[in-house]
């Protein structure tokens, strides 16, 4: 069960991340993880939505594209930072980036092992299918990192987290 509600500071959390360079446009080049910390979205609006993993049926098809088709309208409403974050490594995520086209208007953050999910009880165990622990399917509006939306799926597909859903909540 999540902990994390509206009005609730997020702690601070580190990601591993792939920055976007043009080089990256090469498919053969694999660029170089940096870290992001939570504490970088200090007095900025973020929309941080979670997929259980890049290149997975729902993740790559129906969550991650309408983020990318709305960018502008999340720009018009003021949000400064627009990240998806998954378990995978950095690499994989930057793979899923570059092959959704994200290049630098969305960030893709590798949360391994979903160990700062964990804390606020937004991970899921997948073991059974052989995936491990992974990140719950959610979505959250921060300003200056305290939430003011959340929408964890209650089930499998994507309808609280999705991006018309955080656009109304905007």
């Amino acid at each position: 069960m999540a902990s994390l509600k509206v009005g609730d500071k997020i702690s601070e959390g580190t990601f591993k991340y792939v920055p976007y360079t043009p080089e990256l446009d090469n498919g053969l080049a694999c660029g170089v993880p940096t870290t992001l910390s939570t504490n970088d979205w200090k007095g900025k609006k973020v929309v941080l939505f979670s997929v259980p993993g890049a290149f997975t049926p729902t993740c790559h098809v129906n969550h991650l594209p309408p983020y990318i088709q709305k960018y502008d309208e999340f720009k018009a409403k003021g949000v400064d930072v627009i990240a998806v974050v998954a378990a995978n490594d950095p690499f994989v995520m930057s793979g899923w980036a570059r092959v959704e086209g994200l290049k630098d208007k969305i960030l893709a953050l590798s949360d391994t092992e979903a160990k700062w999910n964990k804390q606020f009880g937004l991970s899921l165990d997948l073991s059974q299918m052989g995936l491990g622990v992974r990140t719950a399917r959610y979505a959250m509006i921060l300003d200056d990192l305290e939430v003011k939306y959340i929408g964890i799926e209650p089930a499998p597909g994507v309808t609280v987290s999705g991006a018309d859903a955080v656009l109304a909540k905007l």
